[in-house]
């Protein structure tokens, strides 16, 4: 019934002004409407709601993520505006914090200023 209509992506922060820049500033998204409930953003044609909330706990998983073409590139571009992408030891990780999935896609993790996890996917060429 829903296949047909865009998704909305929706996470919250407590640090609104935090998050505004950095969705905006250091990950280039763009800002449509900072209202009363959440900050509003266009993220590949998918609008992208920060809820503006008193307290949460965030989540221990993946809660956003960006398909990307050069996912290399990409990183090294995020890193020189200060991200931090995240490590984990159960995971073969390159230097660059990009594992290599079994079915060849490469992704990495990095989080916001709550502390929501988000990552990039570089899915393999078909």
């Amino acid at each position: 019934m829903l296949g047909n209509y865009p998704v909305i992506a929706m996470i919250a922060t407590t640090q609104p002004e935090r998050a505004k820049t950095f969705y905006s500033e250091v990950l280039g998204v763009k800002l449509v409407e900072d209202g009363w409930f959440a900050l509003v953003f266009t993220a590949g044609g998918t609008r992208l709601h920060i809820q503006k909330v008193k307290q949460f706990s965030p989540l221990p998983f993946t809660a956003l993520g960006w398909a990307v073409t050069d996912i290399g590139a990409t990183v090294a571009k995020l890193a020189r505006e200060g991200v931090e992408f995240e490590r984990y030891k159960e995971m073969p990780q390159d230097d660059a914090g990009i594992w290599t999935a079994p079915d060849g896609a490469k992704v990495c993790w990095f989080k916001d200023p709550d502390g929501n996890t988000l990552s990039l996917t570089q899915f393999p060429s078909k």
